[in-house]
Parts: C-alpha cells; structure tokens; sequence
C-alpha cells in the first residue's frame, strides 16, 4: 500500500473510530459501572442481603418445597406478593436453607429449610442492577441486539485504535526510505 493510501486510510478509520467510540461510550460506560456494582453484590449487603445459616443441614430433614412456598409468602403478606410472583427458590446446602426470590420488586426471602423460621426478608438491587447491566430492563429483544453491538464495537475500536496506532508508523517507515 502506498503511503497516500495509508493517509487515507488511517484519516478515515479515525473519523469511523471517533464517532463508533462517541456512541459507544454511553454504553460501555453504563456496562462498566453496573458490572464494578454486580462485582461487589456478595460483598455489599445494599446489593445484595448475606446469607444466612440454618439449624440443619441434612437435605433429608428439609420441608417440603411448597411449605417453603407457603412460609415465604406469609413473610411478604404485607406487600402484596403471591405464588404469581415467585422467580425462583435456590437451595443453599452448605446453609441449610433456601432463598425464595420474588420477581416483582426484587425481593427475597431466606428460610430455614427444616424449621421455616424466616431468616431475611430483604430488596435484591442487584437483581435490577443487572437488568440495567445487560440490557434486560428494556426487553429480551434489546439485551440480545444492544450485547451484540456492543461486543462487536469494541472489536471494531480495537482494530481501529490498533490501526490509527500502527498507521502512522507505517508511513514513516515508508517516508524514510523513500
């Protein structure tokens, strides 16, 4: 290539890159701040609350899962959750209990597996932190197409950034020999 083209190239790689980097920027930013939160959750009980500990270990003396259900939702009474509501129950057997998460509001509930004492009931933020991080908190349909732009821009910034570094040296290289 000659050095003309690489000028060329290299001035138009860096107009691509500028505004690629400007848009992109937002996004990044937002990505990058939700995941240093999303990082943190086990650490910072506002994130997310600490798990507690159970009186019992023994997988065969857990109660059943819809008493869980039951003891979980008597918990919520006052916020007007229902079996409607549940997202999902995660067993902890090194805890001996179980976390019931709610998928409206972002809240959980730590039960006792074998006695159905409740241990936390507490709001999730990092649940919808990472709705923000991942781009789930506007659909499905976004988070896999904004993800996908946002992945394959910072491929094209790498190869560009790459470029407007190594273009230069190149025509140097060419200039002195020439």
């Amino acid at each position: 290539m000659s050095t003309k083209g690489i000028v060329n190239s290299v001035r138009s790689f860096r107009k691509f890159h500028k505004w690629m980097g400007i848009v992109l920027a937002i996004f990044l930013l937002l990505s990058a701040l939700t995941g240093v939160l999303l990082g943190w959750k086990k650490n910072v009980d506002l994130l997310q609350p600490p798990t507690q500990s159970g009186v019992d270990k023994a997988l065969t003396s857990y109660k059943p899962v819809e008493e869980l259900a039951r003891a979980s939702l008597l918990a919520v009474d006052s916020l007007g959750l229902t079996a409607d509501n549940f997202d999902r129950i995660e067993y902890r057997p090194t805890k001996g209990i179980a976390k019931v998460i709610f998928d409206t509001g972002s809240w959980e509930v730590q039960v006792d597996a074998t006695s159905l004492e409740i241990l936390s009931v507490a709001k999730r933020h990092s649940d919808w932190i990472e709705t923000i991080h991942d781009g789930s908190i506007i659909s499905d349909a976004f988070k896999l197409v904004s993800m996908n732009i946002l992945g394959l821009g910072l491929v094209f910034l790498t190869v560009t950034g790459l470029w407007l570094w190594y273009g230069p040296k190149r025509i140097r290289s060419l200039k002195s020999k020439g």
